[in-house]
């Protein structure tokens, strides 16, 4: 970029900076120029740590041009405006005919209004005067064009009344006006540092140094200095400084900060972590897998980032109508001078113009979705919940139809041991124990299965010798007792021609129109019992489809598999649909049909495979990502692999836009009755407005909308 060129930025949030004109996304103010851009961006492709290091420096950059825009600042100039309002309405003599009292004159107390006004209007009306200025180079009128117009208007005629022209002066409700607006401001920029972004918080999960063993011994060094494949030492209570594998120690791992998992998740050797967890209760020592932009916290933070960025249709319509309420206002403003100079006087009719263009200021209207924006994108953070576009959150809430991918969203993609099925003479975990003490060297996938579900019996495989595989059929070796053993497959038992025992060829013969996959073992020749497995159906996947159900929102699943095996699945959670025998290419085929019957569709699959199909349907829900964030092809992504998730994105989307539509409401329908009484056209009832009750009523409103926003934290989920 030009240096020549401006950059726009937040005069409350500096690092929020952008190349055109705009709203702050965080507060809805109107961006304003600089002169140039500075020395630091934020490049959302860097790593968390240099993004956090940068997101810091261009706040200290950028903090040198507008120096006290914060919390700090409107509290201070607040307080000490209402200090010197105090002597400024005692002073005044309408307030004194108004509430029948005096107080001693003495040389100058004449000018105390005009003196303390003056002060008020430099110290804490000139903050307002500044962010207009700024509003109106970047051709962006807006709420601090109003308020300044307003200030400006009452300071320079009251200063001229003083001095001899004829007329009132407005010093008591200039003093009161300021204060009632720094007052307003104090406590919005409070409400949206409530709301703090989930990018600050994300950015001080990573620690600054690490303990790098070199030759067996730890030596600290920065995280920006380690490199793919370096080991490093992670001791109980520290945060994990990288994504990697663990190649010694086990211990529990605090992960909520990036899947919103409260539980602590067991790790040990050949297990991932990821940088920006806790480390709780023993030493590891992780091999680095990624650095920088390749790490999972990098990516939620670009993830993120781009949420908050991005724009729903009722912030469009929101910025839309904030801008056309500035013109409406101003030009409401000069009318209304016009008209009221003509039909009383000057004086009445700046009081009425002062009031429109105060009541009329739309900091409520740009404040309404922003501070939504920014609270549900914290939450959605926090669970576990990765918005890349906002617009897919906000249609979520009138979804027609769920579509899952089977293996690895409803199933968990591994086979586990559904049944066990012994003769006469034997338990089930006797044949547990000794199938998986032939399969644990096994290193197929129905093997696995088996040993690792006797491990969670807590069933201890005995030791097994003369091992061998039997190619496409099974494996076989001697165990402990000094008889061969054999775990095989059907075809096995067909082309040796052996015999089943009838009670187990029954159920197996059950089993298989469920698509399950049946292991003989054999002692010898004899079959002594049978074991089915089959790709388990998560537990978390009957929970969400019955949430859905209530939800009023139907559920189908798409997959590869054969017909039995989809209808079994289908079956036991119960789906409405299923499609079975899908190639992956033509998963997009079945959401275009589903569309086709005017149905919104939202798509959830591993990000993958399913990217086509992702892309195709109305929301594409990521699942199975866990730290692969950098899927570009879904609009959500699922951090935890929880299909419960799916449904905590509908009730999210369902809250927000219900508090977007309570916020526009309440800010637009203000205007529309606020307008008509602050220009007077109740007058002849006896109902006028002054200009700081205009004050208060639109800061009353402002408030209002960010409390009303704050209640979207008590979203249970």
């Amino acid at each position: 970029m030009n240096d020549k060129q401006p950059i726009y930025t937040c005069p409350m949030h500096p690092e929020v900076i952008q190349d055109e004109p705009g709203s702050c996304p965080k507060c809805g103010m109107s961006l304003i120029p600089q002169a140039k851009k500075p020395d630091v961006e934020l490049d959302k492709s860097a790593s968390a740590t240099s993004f956090a290091k940068k997101l810091r420096k261009v706040k200290k950059v950028m903090g040198d041009k507008h120096a006290g825009h914060s919390v700090a600042m409107f509290r201070d100039r607040f307080w000490l405006s209402l200090t010197l309002t105090i002597p400024v309405l005692a002073y005044s003599v309408t307030i004194q005919q108004w509430l029948n009292f005096s107080l001693p004159a003495f040389s100058g107390s004449g000018y105390i209004p005009f003196v303390l006004s003056t002060v008020i209007f430099l110290y804490g009306g000139l903050v307002f005067i500044k962010s207009a200025l700024g509003e109106l180079k970047g051709h962006r009128p807006g709420m601090m064009t109003l308020i300044s117009l307003a200030i400006s208007t009452a300071f320079i005629y009251s200063v001229a009344v003083q001095f001899g022209l004829s007329g009132q002066t407005f010093f008591w409700e200039l003093a009161t006006l300021i204060t009632i607006m720094l007052l307003g401001h104090w406590l919005e920029m409070a409400s949206i540092k409530k709301a703090q972004s989930a990018l600050d918080a994300i950015a001080q999960l990573i620690p600054d140094k690490a303990e790098k063993l070199v030759n067996g011994r730890p030596q600290p060094v920065l995280v920006s200095q380690l490199e793919v494949g370096n080991l490093v030492l992670v001791r109980p209570g520290a945060a994990i400084p990288v994504d990697g594998q663990i190649t010694e120690g086990s211990s529990s791992v605090n992960e909520a900060a990036i899947s919103g998992e409260s539980k602590p998740v067991s790790k040990t050797v050949n297990d991932e972590v990821v940088a920006g967890t806790i480390n709780q209760d023993g030493s590891l020592t992780v091999k680095v897998t990624k650095i920088g932009e390749d790490t999972a916290l990098a990516g939620i933070m670009r993830l993120v980032a781009e949420a908050q960025a991005s724009k729903s249709n009722v912030q469009m319509l929101a910025d839309k109508a904030a801008f056309a309420l500035t013109i409406v206002a101003i030009v409401v403003g000069l009318l209304t001078f016009l008209l009221w100079t003509v039909a009383k006087d000057s004086g009445f009719a700046l009081e009425r113009s002062v009031t429109v263009l105060i009541i009329a200021c739309p900091h409520a209207l740009g404040l309404a979705i922003p501070l939504v924006v920014s609270i549900s994108t914290t939450l959605s953070a926090r669970n576990g919940l990765l918005i890349r576009k906002r617009l897919a959150l906000e249609s979520a809430r009138s979804l027609d139809i769920v579509l899952f991918d089977k293996t690895g969203t409803l199933t968990r993609g591994e086979h586990g041991v559904t049944d066990i099925w012994p003769t006469k003479g034997y338990s089930q975990d006797d044949i547990l124990r000794l199938a998986a003490s032939l399969e644990q060297n096994s290193e197929h996938i129905i093997g696995k299965g088996i040993v690792k579900y006797a491990q969670e019996k807590k069933l201890l495989a005995g030791r097994v010798t003369n091992f061998s595989a039997l190619p496409g059929l099974g494996v076989k070796g001697v165990l402990e007792d000094g008889k061969p053993y054999v775990a095989a497959s059907r075809r096995y038992i067909e082309e040796n021609k052996l015999v089943v025992p009838t009670a187990v060829e029954s159920k197996i013969k059950a089993a298989a129109k469920q698509g399950k996959s049946e292991v003989y073992l054999l002692r010898g020749n004899n079959v002594i019992g049978a074991l089915a497995l089959a790709d388990v159906i998560r537990d978390e996947s009957k929970t969400a489809i019955g949430a859905l159900r209530k939800l009023n929102i139907k559920t189908a699943m798409v997959t590869g598999d054969s017909e039995d095996v989809a209808s079994y699945v289908a079956s036991q959670l119960g789906l409405d649909q299923y499609f079975a025998e899908v190639k992956p290419q033509d998963k997009v085929a079945r959401v275009k049909q589903l569309q086709a019957g005017g149905q919104k569709v939202a798509m959830v699959g591993d990000g993958i495979n399913d990217a086509p199909a992702l892309t195709q349907a109305n929301i594409g829900l990521a699942i199975g990502a866990g730290t692969d964030v950098a899927i570009k092809s879904a609009d959500i992504i699922l951090v935890k692999s929880d299909p419960r998730d799916v449904v905590k994105v509908i009730k999210l989307s369902k809250a927000t836009y219900s508090k977007m539509k309570q916020n526009l409401i309440w800010a637009t329908g203000y205007n529309v009755v606020a307008i008509p009484l602050a220009a007077g056209v109740l007058y002849q009832y006896g109902i006028v407005l002054a200009p700081a009750v205009g004050a208060g009523l639109m800061s009353l409103s402002t408030i209002i909308v960010a409390l009303n926003a704050q209640l979207l934290r008590r979203l249970h989920f």
